[in-house]
């Protein structure tokens, strides 16, 4: 009798599910193949099967990660008003990395020497930028904002993403509060900057 496949694609989901509470409890530093395979309640050369090796592994985190980002930006419902929409989505993608501090860091800063993303990586966070593009493209529609969308929206997700990340490295300020003024100051003064002449 041949023997009960082991590397089920159940399998796999449990030991990406495993990856992504290891990085958010234990950070990159203890990211390890044979922690991550005692924490999903596998062997190491099932999670080596599963996803070739660690870079393999990292990948496979990194495209969770936007899967997250993009299900989280696509739940905003819109409404009348673009320019409060594309607040909205500022900061709910805020929030995504606020509360995800690691895994954006291995989604935006690439902490692993042996992950080099490709193009398929890239265009992982395809359907992210498109939301972002049809939102801004809402305001330039609007009359809202002025400028062409797709510089608008790589400016702004630059802008989203270097704050988050400072926010994340407490590097906006000591207090809640300055943060968040510190937030809204950056992202109004880039939007307001984009705003039709009166």
């Amino acid at each position: 009798m041949p023997r009960a496949k082991q590397r089920t694609p159940e399998l796999r989901e449990r030991v990406l599910a495993s990856a992504l509470e290891l990085l958010a409890r234990d950070g990159v530093g203890a990211f390890t193949t044979r922690g991550l395979a005692r924490a999903a309640d596998t062997s190491t050369p099932a999670v080596y099967e599963l996803f070739g090796d660690r870079a393999g592994l990292v990948r496979e985190v990194f495209f969770a990660g936007f899967r997250l980002l993009r299900d989280r930006l696509a739940a905003l419902v819109a409404s009348d008003d673009s320019l409060a929409d594309l607040l909205a989505l500022s900061d709910g993608y805020r929030a995504f990395v606020r509360e995800n501090p690691v895994l954006a860091e291995v989604m935006f800063s690439r902490p692993f020497s042996d992950f080099d993303p490709s193009e398929a990586e890239r265009r992982a966070g395809a359907y992210v930028r498109e939301l972002i593009v049809a939102r801004v493209r809402r305001c330039v529609r609007d009359g809202v904002l002025v400028g062409d969308e797709l510089d608008i929206a790589h400016v702004l997700v630059a802008l989203m993403q270097g704050l988050a990340l400072a926010d994340n490295a407490h590097r906006l300020g000591r207090s809640r509060r300055a943060v968040e003024r510190r937030w809204d100051l950056a992202i109004h003064a880039l939007l307001d900057g984009l705003r039709p002449p009166r």
